[in-house]
């Protein structure tokens, strides 16, 4: 049982795994972020101009029935919701998605781009860099070897 513990310390204290979990976590409220952005934001505009509120559409399959009441306020038959099918929800959740996958993109390209000009930026620095001193013991063994030169 304690190897099953070290093993399970060793995998969840990860530097992979955390950061997975920061990423997902962080990724849930970016989704909750764009989902009002869609919902609040777009949404109302969308329905502005087309006099339509996109996420209320819906095809009715059946329809509902109301309850009858007879005259002494007795329900002789219950109420019966309406069967429909809510492709204006499902409409809202594929703008949702790609709202947050071209989000992502902007995001993913654009640290792409940093990070890339980060490492032009450190070979520009490596290649201007002038070549280190010679250390003292570097210094010695080269005029050991000239004198060595010399002698033969």
């Amino acid at each position: 049982m304690a190897k099953f513990i070290d093993e399970f310390k060793e995998f969840a204290f990860k530097g992979n795994v955390v950061d997975m979990a920061v990423g997902v976590i962080i990724g849930g409220a970016f989704g909750k972020i764009v989902s009002s952005v869609v919902g609040d934001l777009i949404m109302p505009l969308i329905a502005a101009i087309w006099s339509v509120n996109v996420s209320d559409l819906k095809l009715e399959l059946k329809p509902g029935a109301e309850a009858v009441v007879n005259e002494s306020g007795e329900v002789v038959t219950e109420a019966v919701e309406a069967v429909t099918w809510n492709y204006g929800a499902f409409c809202q959740n594929v703008l949702d998605f790609f709202i947050i996958a071209v989000c992502m993109f902007i995001i993913v390209k654009a640290i792409a781009k940093a990070s890339a000009l980060r490492k032009k930026k450190e070979a520009e620095d490596a290649a201007a860099a002038p070549a280190p001193e010679p250390t003292k013991e570097e210094v010695l063994l080269t005029e050991i070897r000239d004198l060595l030169k010399e002698k033969k």
